[in-house]
C-alpha cells in the first residue's frame, strides 16, 4: 500500500480535483484505491455526491471509536461505482477533534493505525487535507510516504506554499518520519503574466521538488464534479485530465523508487 497525502496551508490550490483525478486514473490501470476526506468542508464526499450530514458513518468514527479489525475498517467505507475506488468520508464533525480529544495519547497516528488494518485491501491511499494545520493534518503527514502539494500559480498561493513547508519540515523532525514531496503547478494560465511568474518563482525556489509540467486551466474539471464523476471517466481527452496521467506516472515511479521528488 502507497499514501500520498495531497496538502497545502491555502484553500482554493487544487487540492480535490488533485485527488479526484489520481484515483480515476489510478483505478482505471487496476490499482485498488481508497480516498480519504480529510476535510471538514468534506468538498471531496460531495464531489462523489454525498450528503456527508446524512452518512451514518464518516471519518470522525476513526477516531471516536477507532476499527481494530480489517472487517470494521472496510465496513465503514463507501465503494464508488467507477471500479476499484472506495471513499472514507469527512463530516463537519471533524472540526471539533482537536478541542475534543487533545489530550488523547497517539491522537496523530490514528490514520496509520487503521490503515495498516486495511494494508492487503488497498494499493493506493489519497488523502484530501484540510488547508490548516491540526490533528488531521498530523495524522495525514504522518501515514503518507508522499506529499502531494498542489499550488496555484499565483502570488498568495506562494505564501501558503512556504507555511505548508515550515508545517513539513516541524513533522519531519517531531516524528524522524522522512517524507518524499512533490509541489504541483495548479491552475495555470499561460496567457497570464502572473502564472508565469509565479512559476518561474517555485522553479527558482524548489528546484527539483518543483513537478516539471504543470496542471492547466480546465473548466472540465468543475463539469466532472457536478456529474459526480472522476475527471478521467468524465473527459479523458482535455488537456487537464492528460496532465494528470503525466502527474500520476511520475507518482507512481517515485512510489515505486521510493524517491524523494
Amino acid at each position: 500500500m502507497k499514501v500520498w497525502t495531497v496538502a497545502n496551508q491555502k484553500g482554493g490550490v487544487g487540492k480535490t480535483t488533485t485527488v479526484a483525478a489520481l484515483a480515476g486514473i489510478l483505478s482505471e490501470r487496476g490499482y485498488r484505491v481508497l480516498m480519504i476526506d480529510s476535510d471538514p468542508h468534506a468538498s471531496l464526499t460531495a464531489y462523489f455526491g454525498f450528503d456527508s450530514e446524512k452518512l451514518k458513518v464518516n471519518l470522525f468514527n476513526w477516531f471516536s471509536e477507532t476499527p481494530t479489525s480489517t472487517v470494521q475498517a472496510v465496513d465503514m467505507l463507501i465503494r464508488l461505482d467507477e471500479k476499484n475506488i472506495s471513499l472514507m468520508p469527512a463530516s463537519l464533525s471533524l472540526a471539533t477533534l482537536d478541542k475534543r480529544f487533545s489530550g488523547r495519547e497517539g491522537m496523530g497516528l490514528i490514520f496509520s493505525r487503521v490503515l495498516k488494518l486495511m494494508v492487503n485491501e488497498f494499493d493506493f491511499v489519497l488523502i484530501d487535507c484540510p488547508p490548516v494545520l491540526g490533528v488531521l493534518l498530523i495524522n495525514a503527514l504522518a501515514a503518507c510516504q508522499q506529499l502531494v502539494i498542489p499550488v496555484q500559480t499565483e502570488f498568495l498561493a506562494l505564501k501558503g506554499l512556504e507555511r505548508m513547508m515550515n508545517t513539513l519540515n516541524m513533522v519531519i523532525k517531531a516524528q524522524h518520519h522522512t517524507i518524499g514531496y512533490t509541489i504541483v503547478p495548479t491552475m495555470f494560465d499561460r496567457r497570464t503574466k502572473a502564472s508565469i511568474q509565479a512559476l518561474r518563482n517555485m522553479r527558482d525556489e524548489f528546484g527539483i521538488h518543483l513537478w516539471e509540467k504543470v496542471i492547466p486551466v480546465d473548466t472540465k474539471f468543475r463539469d466532472a464534479s457536478r456529474q459526480h464523476q472522476t475527471p478521467s471517466n468524465a473527459y479523458p481527452e482535455t488537456h487537464g485530465v492528460q496532465a494528470y496521467y503525466k502527474l500520476a506516472d511520475t507518482l507512481v515511479a517515485l512510489s515505486k523508487d521510493h524517491k524523494v521528488a
